[in-house]
């Protein structure tokens, strides 16, 4: 059941935590094309931070935008392949064209299905660090955790 929630959320574009924030700016307010592509940096209502990490929507767009939309390509082809007799520069343009055009809308939606998925296997919540990663390291209580070099005077 939760998984359907988080799925309907990804749908919707909303926070997969609560499902009342969005996860990117509003289509009619964006100002570049990077605003489409960007998520914004967390939930204000939750906490939750979208992207945990540099690079944490790779597999987002590899897998999911791009895997899709060369499933959608390959289904063209055979559409077109069975049915109609084309040329290839017409069948290439009739194949091409429509999975470019989708891998750029459903990009938002690659990494919100991301983020649904991942937060369904591995959930986290806000902390102090603000990486959104609120568990203590395997196998150490919070409180014994080692300090960070930062905070340890002797260490320079």
């Amino acid at each position: 059941m939760k998984a359907c929630a988080y799925f309907l959320r990804a749908v919707r574009l909303r926070c997969p935590t609560c499902g009342k924030s969005p996860v990117f700016v509003p289509w009619h307010s964006l100002r570049c094309l990077r605003d489409w592509f960007t998520p914004l940096d967390g939930c204000p209502r939750c906490g939750y931070a979208y992207e945990r990490e540099t690079g944490y929507f790779l597999l987002a767009i590899w897998a999911v935008n791009y895997g899709l939309g060369s499933l959608l390509g390959l289904a063209i082809y055979l559409a077109l392949e069975m049915f109609l007799s084309l040329s290839l520069p017409v069948l290439l343009f009739w194949v091409i064209a429509p999975v470019v055009v989708f891998n750029l809308l459903f990009a938002r939606h690659a990494k919100a299905f991301f983020l649904a998925l991942d937060h369904y296997f591995d959930p986290h919540g806000r902390d102090d660090a603000g990486d959104g990663d609120a568990r203590a390291p395997e196998g150490i209580p919070p409180e014994t955790a080692p300090p960070s070099a930062k905070s340890d005077p002797a260490v320079k």
